[in-house]
């Protein structure tokens, strides 16, 4: 006789005997036949209705919703795989979303950083990106300057980064007024908001040496986000302060 016993169905679908029979006792799943010594038998069209099954399950749904689901007559076997497709649609999106928030999570941990996702937005402006914070333990995180920086952050609670944004600001006002007022790079004015913000990062994140300034004002250049950064602030800013950064790094290892 042509088919499957309980036993050769159940190893194929990978579930148990117990749960054919279960399915069997519901009328969810009923073998086609039987043997002549009342076994069991399972043909193709069980095995397909099997396949239905376990995927609705493993989508949540209950025996009963599942049972009628399928023994929908209005419903063709296209628009149950439709029907699936956008299931699985909805299943990846939702594991995507899980997925992003626990890389958000283990991230913020690395980082020291004590905000949930929303207040990170909310406390760093709309064009924070999360990847941002990947990107700099890749490339500073074996530097004294990313441990000291880990080490103090991971103190800090919402209203610390609130008073750190409220003091970035403040730094770059100064910046911009320097700058617009026609200050040169290497003027007191130019210098003294260069130092500012030298001691903003000292103050808030690891120990600036003035070489270590250096490095950071080339790079504000170099690297065409901080160069955008600066130049919505004010077109032409990244650049003096650049040459302003440098200015005042020869005044303090000159001093």
């Amino acid at each position: 006789m042509s088919g499957y016993t309980v036993g050769q169905l159940a190893r194929l679908a990978g579930v148990t005997v117990r749960t054919l029979h279960h399915y069997d006792e519901v009328g969810l799943l009923s073998p086609g036949g039987r043997t002549r010594a009342g076994y069991r038998r399972y043909d193709d069209a069980e095995l397909d209705r099997l396949q239905q099954i376990l995927f609705y399950r493993e989508l949540g749904f209950p025996l009963e919703e599942i049972a009628a689901i399928l023994d929908d007559r209005s419903v063709s076997p296209t628009e149950h795989l439709r029907r699936q497709r956008e299931l699985i649609g909805d299943r990846i999106r939702k594991l995507e979303d899980l997925a992003a928030a626990v890389e958000r999570a283990m991230e913020a941990r690395t980082l020291g950083i004590q905000l949930t996702p929303e207040e990170k937005f909310e406390v760093f402006g709309k064009d924070y990106q999360e990847n941002w914070e990947d990107e700099a333990e890749q490339r500073w995180g074996d530097t004294d300057a990313w441990k000291q920086s880990q080490a103090k952050t991971s103190t800090y609670t919402k209203a610390d980064w609130e008073r750190i944004k409220a003091e970035t600001d403040a730094v770059n006002d100064a910046l911009v007024a320097a700058f617009t007022a026609g200050a040169a790079p290497d003027s007191p004015e130019a210098m003294d908001a260069a130092e500012q913000h030298r001691g903003h990062i000292g103050l808030n994140f690891y120990e600036c040496a003035p070489q270590m300034h250096r490095c950071l004002g080339d790079m504000y250049v170099a690297d065409e986000r901080f160069t955008a950064t600066y130049e919505q602030l004010a077109p032409g800013l990244a650049g003096w302060l650049r040459d302003a950064i440098h200015a005042n790094a020869d005044r303090q290892e000159q001093s």
